[in-house]
């Protein structure tokens, strides 16, 4: 028998809980055959109930490994700055545990960086996001004196390596403590030119998040902000299934379904446009992409107007059109999914008139 799409009812909020339940029983009595796939829509969402952001600042030289607007893992690599070489031949005359402070502008034009010495006992409170000005002193020490207003970016621990080459010159170099190789840098050893000092540090992703990149003068700016799922129909599944009495009450016995959804008590099939719909959704099936057009497109659809989707996760929808952005040349458009009206955005390039 052919495999068709149901849709199944159970209570808000247990979704993902049948889910798990209606897989397990699949797999453990060899149904794949019968039942292929269980489906719970979802969208990601900017989580603004939490105000706390992560943030990450690299160079301009560093490697982006992530695109903006898309979503991380935790654990995910973000960036990675470039390995630290030695500039000149020389031998390292000292290894300074220190404090890196990057004090910024108000109008993120210009930075200065300070390296202080823990024995200058740098001051405690100097969190990143303070503001300092002219004059604030930034360690016991008489030596560090802040000479510009603005806020406080990094404050991290860091190693200051001093390099004497054969001519009597000094190299300093500053390397994260994330990178610092205690056995290979220390008092004594002798580097030559364009020898690695210390490799490229590799910033990660602390949490899950959609991802913003933002470039200012002196710095780049990778932040994670938090997302989560959101049910797009809550208290309905799909599943793609060979529905007889059989599989009928295999589905029907899984703990927390309430039921498919049918008319006359008969399981309502869903139509062609509405599976893939749901196949493009879940990310089962791709959604195809059209060419786009460099000319410059009319806005000849206005409010009221029937439009039919040509492309994307709706293909095939016929619906009204409510909104209309002339500037993005986007269209919100009223469509009925399962017999309930919802809007959904499209370009202006995705839709015909009818």
């Amino acid at each position: 028998m052919k495999k068709e799409w149901f849709i199944i009812h159970t209570i808000t909020g247990y979704e993902n809980k049948v889910k798990e339940n209606l897989e397990a029983k699949i797999q453990a009595q060899g149904y794949e055959n019968l039942v292929s796939h269980v489906v719970v829509l979802e969208e990601t969402v900017i989580d603004t109930s939490s105000k706390s952001l992560e943030k990450h600042i690299v160079s301009h030289e560093a490697k982006i490994h992530v695109t903006n607007a898309k979503d991380v893992e935790k654990g995910d690599l973000l960036a990675e700055e470039p390995a630290i070489k030695v500039r000149r031949e020389g031998t390292i005359t000292d290894v300074i545990s220190s404090r890196r402070i990057v004090i910024e502008t108000t109008d993120r034009k210009f930075s200065r960086t300070y390296v202080i010495q823990e024995t200058a006992k740098p001051v405690s409170g100097l969190r990143v996001g303070t503001s300092v000005f002219q004059g604030t002193a930034l360690a016991s020490s008489e030596d560090y004196i802040c000479d510009i207003d603005g806020k406080i970016i990094i404050n991290d621990k860091v190693k200051k390596v001093i390099i004497r080459t054969p001519l009597g010159d000094e190299d300093v170099y500053v390397v994260h403590g994330d990178v610092f190789n205690s056995s290979s840098t220390r008092k004594g050893v002798t580097l030559k030119a364009g020898q690695m000092l210390a490799e490229g540090r590799k910033i990660f992703a602390k949490s899950s998040g959609r991802i913003s990149l933002v470039d200012f003068p002196t710095r780049r700016e990778i932040v994670v902000q938090r997302t989560r799922k959101r049910k797009l129909y809550p208290g309905y599944l799909f599943v793609e299934m060979v529905m007889n009495d059989h599989t009928y009450d295999f589905v029907r016995g899984t703990p927390f379904v309430m039921g498919f959804v049918s008319a006359g008590g008969r399981p309502i099939p869903l139509k062609s446009k509405e599976v893939h719909y749901v196949l493009r959704m879940a990310g089962i099936e791709e959604t195809p992409q059209v060419q786009q057009q460099v000319t410059k497109v009319e806005l000849e659809i206005q409010v009221g107007d029937s439009v039919k989707i040509i492309t994307g996760p709706f293909e095939g929808f016929v619906g009204v059109v409510r909104e209309v952005d002339e500037e993005r040349q986007e269209l919100k458009v009223s469509v009925t999914i399962f017999g309930r009206e919802t809007p959904v955005s499209v370009h202006l390039s995705e839709v015909e008139k009818v």
